[in-house]
């Protein structure tokens, strides 16, 4: 998710009054006497051993099938040179790495295409063989013989997601319709085509690490905003989806606003629909009640910034590719004939198998419909039932969990689409609730089904639930009807493969502190007091939460947490840098976060209140595990706020590895197996980059200066383990 959108995307529309978190306090003593409790108050957790990959019959199977966890792949320290705060219009990375743009906006995947030119703009169709725009969520999937493999490092197929156009000036020729009132055609296609996802056929050298793309090779292709994909799960059918498209509501058009992402033990690729609301224009004649609360919630607003629906001299067959995006009820129509449901075609988790270039996406909607951030999925155990867990980014949402009805089978790698139809149609979905008693210093939570059973739901005065289905395109609204906590925008989800623990970032909230009181899982509220102004408040840097499922299964209906770290300049006061940052890890506004097999987590972040000192950066952490922190009291307005906060972290367990050029967001994040490059994803950058970049470093071949999102792979000069240091350190000469 970027801060730099065309249009606000850091909307509030969570009215449901549900009670905050500190209303949920036991009050039953006092703060002063809380103060004075020691670590031994907090939350205990013991550490589950899990986790690694075995081979099968299927060539491999992904790493957390056998209950163990190989403890010796995994750094005992960071000892990379931690890279400089800095504000340059420039890549930068520890001594001894070397980062190369591989794969740029417009960059062909066709050997046939010609190359991205400023002057040259190619056309909007050419863009079903191009890069996107706005590089985000990405995953690398291994491959041997043409088919997913856990365990290849050297081949692969690197899926990744393009959210949104930055500044569409400059994805079009210099005369373009984008601030005209009709929109030009080609301007339209070309934006459709530059979102959605990428796969791209990549090959390294296993001497030097360097990583190409194979510009020939039919596995190659983009998902766009007009690609077909089909509904499955208990929404497929259901009257809300039917469309002039799709009058059996069966499938739509295209996926948009693809944020984080997320990937699953079988071998596919997860996309996340996030902001979709801006896409839309309304019009409200004749809706019903309900109709106008949905749309209300989910923040569709009256105009589109885009106007793709505006197109005129339409020389494209397809016109419902235009007239989808303006949702209104047609007089005398059906529901099936118009597109007054064209809205809760989007806002869904959506499978893509890299392999399958001849079977269409699927959107999985059992696992509901909101501004989906991200999707994880739990630990591979065998005979255990798989979860996915996700965020809602937006100010005051929620965090989700499905868990599915079938149990993990190692067999079904390389299953497919029929392997999602077995693991992601059929489930229960749940909404986080976080609770803290200050008597007994316990940090607990629940799961609340999302269920048209639950009484709160049925008989919700708000808006009228008609079925499951209906729970499941109005996510948002039965998770006010439960009373679900309302968190600082939920953006990405990482778990710990060492003991399965589920970390959230939260990114910020300026409203925290107004019309957000604080609580424990959402403790600050503060001044940048080195900005001179007093119009950043709130909570200003994010954090991010970690929660821990009883019994450490994914069917489990309560959890315990803790705030794993919490974003701060180096020098705020303690009680806004409760995790005790120095200019080594300092960051601010946590967005994009993954966890390598190994156990250490790389956090990204989107910022835009530190950018006068620093740009946006990644940074490499060794987590501990819930509870081994203490209680703590965080900065809330003129008072504090009691939270518990985890073990703070010195520059050997949290480093900043990276930062990107100026005017970027640093997002999506994957590595090959070997653990020797790393990819990274820069969003919206500023300046110049990346043709200023250095030349025998640009794989990306375009002309011109514009400023062009791109992914990077990050390698080590001598060939070795990104971030494996301590380990060559600690063998034997």
């Amino acid at each position: 998710m970027s801060e730099q959108m065309p249009f606000n995307d850091d909307y509030d529309s969570n009215t449901s009054g549900n009670a905050e978190f500190l209303d949920l306090f036991n009050k039953s003593i006092s703060r002063r006497e809380l103060i004075t409790k020691t670590a031994g108050g907090a939350v205990a957790i013991t550490l589950a051993t899990t986790l690694t990959g075995c081979n099968d019959d299927n060539n491999s199977a992904p790493a957390g099938t056998d209950g163990t966890f190989d403890d010796s792949k995994t750094p005992s320290s960071l000892q990379f040179k931690a890279v400089d705060k800095n504000t340059l219009n420039a890549f930068t990375v520890p001594e001894g790495y070397e980062a190369r743009v591989l794969y740029a906006m417009g960059d062909p995947i066709a050997a046939s295409l010609s190359e991205w030119d400023d002057n040259n703009v190619p056309s909007g169709a050419s863009f079903t063989k191009r890069s996107g725009d706005c590089h985000d969520g990405m995953t690398f999937f291994g491959m041997k013989n043409s088919q997913y493999d856990a365990n290849e490092s050297n081949e692969g197929l690197l899926v990744m997601n393009h959210e949104y156009i930055n500044n569409a000036n400059l994805i079009h020729p210099a005369q373009n319709t984008v601030n005209q009132a009709i929109r030009g055609e080609d301007d339209v296609i070309r934006e459709i085509n530059a979102h959605g996802v990428s796969i791209v056929h990549v090959i390294k050298d296993p001497n030097s690490q360097v990583v190409r793309i194979n510009q020939s090779s039919p596995f190659n292709r983009r998902i766009t905003a007009a690609t077909p994909i089909d509904f499955a799960g208990p929404v497929k059918g259901n009257d809300l989806v039917k469309t002039a498209t799709s009058p059996e509501g069966t499938f739509s058009l295209g996926t948009i606003n693809n944020c984080g992402n997320g990937y699953t033990p079988w071998g596919t690729y997860l996309t996340t629909e996030e902001n979709f609301n801006q896409y839309f224009s309304r019009e409200d004649t004749d809706r019903s009640e309900n109709e106008l609360v949905s749309l209300n919630r989910y923040k569709i607003p009256t105009n589109s910034g885009y106007r793709w629906h505006t197109v005129e001299n339409r020389i494209a067959d397809e016109e419902y590719q235009y007239d989808r995006w303006l949702t209104r009820k047609e007089m005398d129509l059906t529901a099936s004939q118009d597109f007054r449901n064209s809205t809760n075609t989007f806002g869904w988790i959506v499978e893509i198998d890299p392999f399958a270039s001849n079977e269409r996406p699927v959107k999985r909607t059992a696992l509901g419909r909101f501004a989906h951030e991200d999707c994880r999925a739990s630990r591979a155990i065998q005979g255990q039932n798989l979860a996915f867990y996700m965020g809602d980014d937006s100010t005051g949402e929620y965090i989700y969990k499905f868990v599915s009805d079938s149990k993990w089978d190692q067999r079904d790698v390389n299953g497919g689409y029929a392997a999602g139809d077995k693991y992601m149609n059929n489930g229960k979905l749940y909404v986080a609730k976080f609770d803290f008693n200050e008597a007994t210093q316990s940090a607990t939570g629940q799961w609340i089904e999302l269920s048209i059973n639950h009484p709160l739901i049925a008989n919700y005065d708000k808006y009228r639930f008609a079925d499951q289905a209906d729970v499941l395109v109005n996510a948002r609204l039965a998770g006010d009807a439960v009373g679900a906590t309302k968190m600082d925008r939920p953006e990405w989800v990482a778990v710990n493969p060492k003991n399965g623990e589920v970390y959230v970032t939260l990114t910020n909230n300026s409203n925290r502190g107004r019309s957000y009181e604080t609580d424990a899982a959402n403790p600050r509220n503060y001044f940048d007091n080195d900005s001179g102004s007093t119009s950043l408040r709130g909570n200003i840097n994010g954090h991010i939460i970690r929660l821990r499922e009883d019994g450490d299964t994914t069917t489990a209906s309560s959890f315990v947490w803790d705030i794993f770290l919490f974003g701060a300049e180096a020098d705020s006061l303690s009680n806004v840098n409760l995790s005790g940052l120095t200019d080594a890890n300092d960051f601010s506004s946590p967005d994009g976060m993954w966890f390598d097999p190994r156990g250490v987590l790389w956090i990204q972040t989107d910022d835009g209140a530190y950018t006068n000192e620093t740009n946006c950066m990644m940074l490499a952490a060794l987590p501990g595990q819930v509870g081994d922190g203490q209680i703590t009291q965080a900065k809330s307005g003129d008072s504090t706020q009691v939270t518990p906060a985890g073990a703070s972290l010195d520059d050997s367990k949290l480093r900043r590895f990276l930062t990107g050029p100026s005017g970027c967001e640093i997002t999506g994040v994957t590595m090959t197996p070997d653990y020797k490059a790393i990819f990274v994803n820069v969003q919206h950058p500023g300046g110049t980059w990346p043709s200023n970049h250095p030349t025998e470093l640009n794989l990306s071949r375009g002309v011109g200066t514009r400023p062009r999102s791109a992914t990077v792979v990050i390698t080590r000069k001598d060939g070795g383990v990104i971030a494996g240091e301590a380990l060559e350190q600690s063998q034997p000469a």
